[in-house]
């Protein structure tokens, strides 16, 4: 063994640096093996600097141990294995910037020549490091072991790339979340740091460790997906990585999801005996199944449909496991189950069929999944986009929002001189679209504003023709959601459209349902008040349906109590009944609001509804829903 060998291995290296990042790319690979990461291409770039960086460690070690045992002069194989740990670490540095352009989804004219630009500095460094060493302008031993280097190829190459991923990521700085890219900076600090002070001290250990850091970052920030330690579930986005990975590769799964709309509102989670029961539903039941949490009260869980053939065999013992869980919990639920579908799969959204299926599922109820359902899902996202298009083009004769309404008999004059405005869709797709297919669509994505500023503008619309013909409008009512009160400009667009129409503020009436929320009931109340200055009626919509709150009803000055169909069945089914709706509407009546029965359908409806206070009453037995335009048929001219 030569003694300048001894001297280098003992005095400038020590291999414990590689072995420690030998250590952490094994542990790495463990970790992703036992953990959920998503399969994205960024993914494998990664996964193939881990290797290329083991690579490096490796053939550092081999390097430097060759050249300590060497004791005839011949290090020919110390030249090679050199070169081949510089080509292992440029190899990873152009994998940075591969990795770094592929995260920012760079356009192909910005990617290419930065590519181009990587893989020059590549073969420029990786040639003249083979070449200087073999012509002994570079690296080179002496025959006693002492070292003669005149070209530091590494350090120049090794600037190279780090200025061009600096470049990278500071022009396109925008392509990534900030956080990310500070992340990103911090690591390459300390890589640079430690290699600053490694040279400064004649050491050469620590080169692969630095390489380390930013990979670690890239685990860290990108390609972690944490399970939930209570439930053992991971986030959406790995859903639909789960999806995007299995039907690029032909595939099938299976899913089976949960919903417990009691813990599906913010802030709520499962109890600890609920968690530990959902995690052991997951693990039990499915051979390699995964559990994605969607929300705080909705789990999806996932399965290769070859890892489990005897799948029905499977859903029957997880639903009769589940009936005992029930009854134990009582807690509400939707179930749903199914095998992936082309459709979906390709368009990745397996979240909102799933949700569109709840909206049609009674509560505690299990469905199995069929291509009606894609049908209905289609529409649904058809319908969807259709609202979206409406909200964005804001034109209020959007021909596609047609008005319709509900002539409303008003008692005293035995008249109809009242109306409520009602709204339809007519899709070249699907032709007419009734309310309970939209209206909460729009009001969940925020759109049903303008379908309100819409079916407002043509109720206006209609009323100024039938007052220029002479006919008696005493008003017409439209429906409000809460939701859009609490928008500032509210009742600055309800005032807006009604005063350029030119109609009197007085011939149009709103219908609002109560709210629980203290928020809602505040803003509710000074928007009620704001438009009543301006001569425009309020109706408390719905009145006997879920929650009613007297003293809130009191606050706000409504006009006209509507009860709801539900009362005046209810009021059918016996005296004491009769008495208690009766008492309620003579108890409004009393207190100068004016009572309208929706949902009358007969003949015996309407003489009980008489004797409860009705002041108006509304229903299948004057008519059904019509379009706003046949309203005259209806309505009287002012003196007949």
């Amino acid at each position: 063994m030569n003694q300048m060998g001894q001297n280098l291995y003992f005095d400038d290296f020590t291999p414990a640096a590689d072995i420690v990042v030998i250590a952490t790319c094994l542990v790495i690979i463990v970790l992703v093996a036992f953990s959920y990461v998503p399969k994205t291409k960024a993914f494998g770039i990664f996964l193939s600097i881990v290797g290329w960086l083991m690579l490096a460690a490796f053939s550092d070690v081999i390097y430097h141990d060759w050249y300590t045992h060497i004791t005839d002069g011949n290090y020919a194989g110390v030249y090679v294995v050199r070169v081949l740990y510089h080509a292992f670490l440029f190899s990873t540095l152009l994998l940075f910037v591969v990795y770094i352009v592929t995260l920012q989804q760079l356009e192909i004219d910005k990617k290419v020549p930065i590519m181009f630009i990587a893989l020059a500095i590549y073969l420029a460094v990786l040639i003249t490091d083979i070449v200087s060493t073999v012509t002994g302008k570079g690296f080179k031993l002496n025959n006693d072991g002492s070292e003669i280097s005149s070209l530091n190829v590494f350090l120049y190459g090794y600037l190279a790339f780090m200025a061009l991923i600096i470049v990278i990521m500071v022009v396109f700085r925008k392509r990534l979340y900030k956080r990310v890219m500070n992340g990103f900076y911090g690591s390459m600090a300390i890589s640079f740091i430690i290699l600053f002070n490694q040279g400064r001290h004649g050491q050469s250990s620590f080169t692969t460790a630095s390489f380390l850091f930013p990979t670690i970052a890239m685990l860290y920030l990108i390609h972690s997906s944490p399970y939930d330690i209570e439930i053992g579930a991971i986030n959406v986005r790995a859903l639909e990585d789960t999806v995007r990975y299995n039907y690029n590769r032909n595939v099938s799964l299976l899913y089976m999801s949960l919903f417990l709309p009691e813990y599906d509102v913010e802030g709520k989670t499962f109890t600890k005996e609920l968690s530990d029961t959902i995690r052991r539903f997951s693990s039990e039941y499915f051979r390699g199944a995964v559990l994605f949490q969607v929300s705080n009260g909705h789990v999806i869980l996932m399965a290769k449909k070859k890892n489990n053939p005897d799948y029905e065999n499977r859903l029957n013992k997880i639903l009769n496991a589940f009936d005992g869980e029930y009854e134990k919990y009582q807690l509400d639920y939707k179930i749903v189950f199914g095998e992936s579908i082309e459709e979906i799969s390709r368009k990745n959204e397996y979240v909102s069929f799933i949700k569109n299926i709840h909206r049609n599922m009674e509560m505690n109820t299990v469905h199995i999944v069929d291509f009606d359902d894609v049908e209905a899902f289609n529409k649904f996202e058809y319908i969807l986009a259709e609202l979206g298009d409406i909200y964005r083009r804001r034109d209020l004769r959007d021909s596609r929002v047609m008005a319709y309404c509900q002539p409303v008999l008003n008692i005293k004059t035995g008249k109809y001189d009242t109306a409520e405005a009602l709204m339809r869709l007519k899709l070249s797709d699907v032709g007419l679209v009734y309310p309970d297919q939209f209206i909460r669509l729009a009001e969940e994505n925020g759109y049903i504003h303008v379908l309100t500023e819409i079916i407002l503008q043509k109720t206006c619309d209609e009323i100024k023709y039938l007052m220029s013909e002479g006919y008696d409008v005493n008003r017409i009512s439209i429906n409000v959601s809460v939701l859009e009160m609490r928008d500032e400009s509210f009742t600055a667009d309800i005032s807006r459209i009604i005063k350029e129409s030119g109609i009197p503020d007085d011939k149009i009436a709103i219908e609002i349902t109560e709210s629980q929320s203290e928020n809602d009931f505040m803003v509710m109340k000074n928007m009620i008040n704001e438009l009543k200055d301006k001569g425009i009626k309020f109706y408390l919509d719905d009145f006997g349906t879920g929650y009613s709150n007297m003293e809130r009803i009191m606050e706000l000055p409504f006009d006209i109590i509507k009860f709801d169909r539900s009362l005046v069945i209810a009021s059918d089914s016996d005296i004491r009944a009769k008495k208690m709706v009766g008492s309620l509407a003579s108890m409004f009546s009393n207190l100068d609001y004016s009572v309208l029965y929706e949902g009358v359908e007969n003949d015996i409806d309407e003489a009980r509804c008489k004797s409860m206070s009705a002041a108006y009453l509304q229903g299948y037995k004057y008519s059904r829903p019509i379009p706003i335009i046949e309203l005259k048929s209806f309505f009287s001219k002012i003196g007949d």
